[in-house]
């Protein structure tokens, strides 16, 4: 286990506490407990992969736990955390990519010599978002989308738009969920404002040609920003202190996978925690179905010590900004009843005991309205009821008494 490391207040707020050696360490340990788990024969379980296979399929997860939540609620769109050593390398899997309208343009591009041969196998279909929700509208319709792709990529102008059209089938977990993409040229910026195209007044909006993108970046930073979405770590954000991240398989090399865990570990403190370093309490790398093993733990457990809670004393509210639940006593309806009653004649009592010039007219006919328009309910006499039920019960008891005697006759 990594020893505890005190948070440093630096300048540099790219540093990580991470030791790169605890790292190397944790991640051959796991590498080769993983690979003994696979050549164990199992009992009772069969597979038809191989062994070499199951390895490669084994995913190495970096699971970070903070102090506080991070993110206040659930986050649809995935961020990227570039990587040194790519996740998804393989040439057969295949790519959806969405885009803003129109799609033309970019079916254009892909099929152009200028794009790479490689990338343009693996994209086998280029959607936009009108024929997205024509095409897709039906559940079985877009369930057979999420079979037929491995991976789905979206335009970032379009990816809140997506959870709509798509539906549930795609986001209910973190499997295809589309990666944003920016496919849009970047606007130049005047004092840090975007300059919007100066447009003569009084004319129309010219009508969109298919065939022409001008908002479209260059074909070379379309096809890097393509690779880098593919092979990247996508970080899921969600209202817990508990935040997991793909950062490798069983079948890498431990210096690849400690290379990546490295990268991983600086960006997502620096990128998504407030506070960053502080707000850190723990860092695992763990497999499936494996122990987590640390590689940083800190020595401060709160964020803020004011809000420890001492020995004896009362616990927080467990939603602060809202009032808490005052309980009232348990007053039965005769009690009501009474209270209500001894109110509206005390309210009389004291308008009519008051004197004249003590009381101004209007707010004596307000009070004597008040007390008139009180409640009054007559209070039950339980002597009388007792004596009612007592009664029932007795010419009960004669009438059954008289019908048992007429069958015996």
């Amino acid at each position: 286990m990594s020893k505890s490391t005190s948070v440093a207040k630096t300048a540099d707020a790219t540093l990580s506490l991470v030791d790169s050696d605890q790292v190397v360490k944790a991640s051959k340990a796991l590498l080769s407990h993983i690979k003994k788990a696979a050549a164990a024969p199992t009992a009772g379980k069969q597979t038809l992969l191989d062994e070499e296979t199951v390895i490669a399929q084994t995913p190495i997860w970096l699971t970070l736990t903070t102090k506080t939540h991070i993110y206040q609620t659930n986050r649809l769109q995935p961020s990227k955390i570039v990587l040194p050593h790519p996740l998804n390398t393989d040439e057969e899997a295949t790519i959806c990519l969405i885009t803003a309208d129109p799609q033309r343009w970019y079916k254009d591009l892909v099929a152009s010599d200028e794009f790479p041969e490689d990338l343009r196998k693996r994209i086998t279909r280029v959607v936009d978002i009108s024929h997205l929700k024509a095409k897709f509208k039906s559940y079985e319709a877009q369930r057979k989308l999420f079979a037929e792709h491995d991976v789905f990529l979206s335009d970032d102008r379009i990816t809140n738009r997506l959870p709509k059209a798509l539906g549930k089938t795609f986001f209910k977990s973190t499997v295809k969920r589309p990666v944003p993409v920016v496919l849009m040229a970047q606007r130049e910026k005047v004092d840090g404002k975007k300059v919007v195209a100066a447009r003569p007044k009084g004319a129309r909006k010219e009508k969109r040609d298919p065939a022409a993108n001008a908002n479209a970046r260059p074909t070379a930073e379309i096809v890097a920003e393509l690779r880098k979405a593919v092979g990247a770590a996508l970080v899921h954000l969600s209202p817990s202190t508990n935040t997991a991240v793909k950062v490798g398989y069983a079948g890498w090399p431990a210096e690849e996978l400690a290379a990546n865990v490295d990268c991983v570990a600086r960006e997502l403190v620096h990128r998504f925690v407030p506070q960053q370093w502080n707000n850190v309490r723990n860092l695992y790398l763990k497999g499936p179905e494996t122990t987590a093993l640390p590689i940083y733990q800190t020595d401060e457990l709160w964020l803020d010590e004011t809000k420890v809670v001492a020995d004896g004393a009362a616990p927080p509210s467990a939603l602060p900004g809202k009032r808490k639940r005052i309980e009232k006593a348990n007053i039965g309806k005769k009690r009501k009843s009474r209270e209500g009653v001894e109110g509206a004649e005390e309210a009389v009592a004291a308008v009519e005991a008051a004197p004249k010039e003590e009381l101004r007219p209007k707010k004596k006919a307000k009070k004597a309205a008040a007390a008139v328009a009180a409640p009054v309910v007559v209070v039950s006499n339980d002597d009388k009821l007792d004596k009612e039920i007592a009664q029932r019960k007795s010419k009960l008891k004669k009438q059954k008494a008289a019908a048992k005697k007429a069958v015996d006759v």
